[in-house]
């Protein structure tokens, strides 16, 4: 089971048509055993998920994991402050890449209101 915060579609949607087993591995393992273990917080393996993402130029996941990533409590000036750091350690293209993604991700969230 995934977390219930995440806005982002399941793979079962994405990919069941096409590869059942997959999807259903997704789902059931990798979002449901691995994402559940107890070694670091949603947050933290966002964060990682996003940095290896970035680093990898697997630009195709990246919006995926990037509404995670805001669904966990990073906010978009923490993820754009990790992508310039990557452009360091993972080349200039892949954060340059990386962070028009992370734009329209912020931009199709809700806006939020604050209350005192």
């Amino acid at each position: 089971m995934r977390d219930s915060v995440s806005t982002a579609p399941s793979p079962q949607a994405a990919f069941a048509d096409i590869a059942p087993a997959f999807a259903r591995l997704t789902d059931e393992v990798l979002f449901a055993e691995v994402w559940q273990r107890p070694g670091l917080s949603p947050r933290e393996r966002s964060l990682v998920t996003v940095a290896a993402l970035v680093a990898l130029y697997r630009l195709e996941q990246l919006p995926f994991h990037l509404q995670r990533a805001l669904d966990h409590g990073l906010d978009r000036d923490t993820l754009a402050e990790a992508i310039t750091h990557l452009a360091f350690y993972a080349g200039w293209p892949c954060a340059a890449s990386a962070l028009p993604l992370l734009r329209a991700a912020a931009a199709a969230r809700p806006a939020t209101t604050e209350t005192p």
